[in-house]
């Protein structure tokens, strides 16, 4: 099993080795709650079963990027920009958006108690099917 930095280096550095590691080890559940991943750019990315509880996306720029079946509780995306990314089935409870562009975001079967979406653009984005939704 790989640290959390090893990750974090393939995730910023390389989508595509992070994804085949991925597709080998999500069953087991990857811990990478609290990691810092603020100000990058992460694209064409897929992960699957991961924990990013309390981790930090703000100021960053996320392009194809896929949140499967993943906990984002209470982590912060505040003045990101997100592009085509998918967060079904995922938990999203007290994640922050503020301030952020959501184009073409799926948030479908995600559970969003308590997310902020203050001040977002939320452009073509579908929460159709997610739960606990504010107005």
């Amino acid at each position: 099993m790989k640290s959390k930095d090893e990750l974090l280096e393939l995730i910023l550095n390389d989508s595509e080795a992070f994804n085949e590691y991925i597709c080998d080890n999500a069953d087991n559940g990857i811990d990478m709650s609290e990691v810092d991943l603020s100000n990058s750019e992460i694209r064409d990315i897929t992960f699957r079963n991961i924990d990013f509880t309390s981790s930090t996306f703000s100021d960053s720029h996320l392009f194809n990027v896929q949140f499967i079946e993943c906990d984002l509780t209470s982590s912060d995306f505040t003045r990101t920009t997100i592009t085509e990314c998918d967060f079904s089935n995922s938990v999203l409870n007290g994640t922050d958006f503020s301030y952020s562009t959501v184009d073409y975001g799926n948030f479908s079967d995600s559970d969003l108690a308590g997310a902020i979406f203050q001040g977002a653009d939320l452009s073509n984005s579908d929460f159709s099917t997610s739960e606990n939704l504010s107005a």
